[in-house]
């Protein structure tokens, strides 16, 4: 490429430029959309379950089920919603939503343990939401261990076993993201699929506009080559997005806590990768639809759906079934998401993901190559 030819891409740049600046619509799509994205995911989102609205239906109203109680209510998973006398209570309130969980305690339940027998307590879930219904059961197993270890001591110690130790104690020590919160990976991958949409999406209107208006008549006519065209058509969105990328970044780790463990830099380099691929997809979109309603609905759906479904952003892709699991591999936001998790929450970089790049590489290589061809063709086609 000579001095000439960088030139004439520049000047096509300019020109893209100078039609963005002056469509408002363009400009605030390209700007407005990634932050209200950001906004929406990162609070309308989580997987959190905490505060879990809980009914008691307490039937033996002794010390025994009251420090029962008392165990449910001093913690963030439990949120006691309502005491009820009634098991009618209890459905009405598990029909209408109101509740996950009811815990019943039934007649007699001290009068049990202290016999030396087996005191039954029941567990009512929700199982209409299983996410939340496993967790929620899986909080109240804990707390219930607790409340027996503690009942086991305190037998142990009436019986003059001073020695009082758990023969194994197992200590979970959490890596990368102590405290379990959803958001922090939420957030991460979110900004990828904000890029995925909005580079293609806005790349997808140029040339169809330039069809539409009847003014890629006259680009053909002049002495630029295809690919000045293509890369001059480019430049502009990219550092659009990229802008979006910092923006977002920065919203991500300054209003929603995001973690930042490893290089920034390097990951605006990775993003900038990605973005050449997506933004390029765009264009060969642009240039086989013709048409800025096609090519925006045609953008939607090979980016919106497969970022969101495919890409480990939402679901786990060990949990799909093995042929949905090789399709994930055409699927470039999947190993932006892995690289973008890896420097926020891991603090690793280019040494131990390498791999993601050179997947990144080849999207942006093909997808480039694939576009150009198209575009040379099309304009082959118009000059006959």
């Amino acid at each position: 490429m000579h001095f000439h030819s960088l030139f004439r891409i520049l000047a096509i740049a300019e020109k893209e430029w100078v039609h963005i600046r002056r469509d408002a619509r363009s400009l605030l799509l390209s700007i407005g959309l990634p932050i209200i994205m950001l906004f929406l995911f990162g609070y309308a989102l989580s997987m959190d379950v905490t505060h879990v609205k809980t009914a008691v239906y307490d039937q033996d109203r002794t010390p025994m089920s009251r420090s029962l109680i008392e165990k449910f209510s001093h913690t963030e998973y439990i949120s006691i919603y309502k005491y009820v006398n009634s098991q009618k209570e209890i459905d009405s309130l598990l029909d209408k939503g109101k509740i996950i969980l009811a815990i019943v305690i039934p007649p007699g339940f001290e009068k049990m343990y202290l016999a030396g027998k087996k005191a039954d307590a029941q567990l009512l879930v929700d199982g209409s939401d299983p996410n939340s219904a496993l967790v929620a059961a899986g909080y109240v197993k804990m707390i219930m261990y607790e409340f027996n270890k503690n009942l086991t001591f305190k037998v142990l110690s009436n019986a003059g076993i001073s020695d009082l130790r758990v023969p194994v104690d197992v200590r979970t020590r959490i890596w990368y993201n102590p405290q379990l919160k959803s958001k922090n990976f939420i957030v991460a991958g979110t900004i990828v699929v904000i890029m995925a949409i909005i580079s293609s999406l806005i790349t997808s209107l140029t040339i169809a506009k330039e069809w539409e208006r009847g003014t890629m008549e006259t680009l053909i006519t002049t002495p630029v080559r295809k690919y000045e065209i293509f890369f001059g058509k480019l430049i502009p969105y990219i550092f659009i997005v990229l802008f979006d990328v910092v923006v977002t970044v920065s919203a991500g780790h300054f209003i929603f806590d995001m973690p930042i463990k490893g290089s920034v830099v390097e990951l605006y380099i990775v993003s900038f990768l990605f973005l050449i691929g997506t933004s390029g997809l765009g264009l060969l979109i642009s240039s086989s639809t013709r048409n800025q309603m096609l090519a925006v609905q045609f953008a939607m759906t090979v980016t919106y759906m497969p970022t969101i479904l495919l890409s480990g952003y939402i679901f786990p892709i060990k949990n799909m079934p093995a042929v949905i699991q090789g399709i994930t591999y055409f699927i470039p936001a999947r190993y932006l998401i892995y690289y973008m998790k890896g420097i926020t929450l891991k603090g690793i970089g280019f040494t131990l993901m390498w791999s993601q790049i050179i997947f990144l590489v080849l999207f942006a290589v093909v997808v480039v190559a694939i576009s150009l061809k198209k575009l040379s063709f099309k304009l082959d086609v118009e000059n006959k």
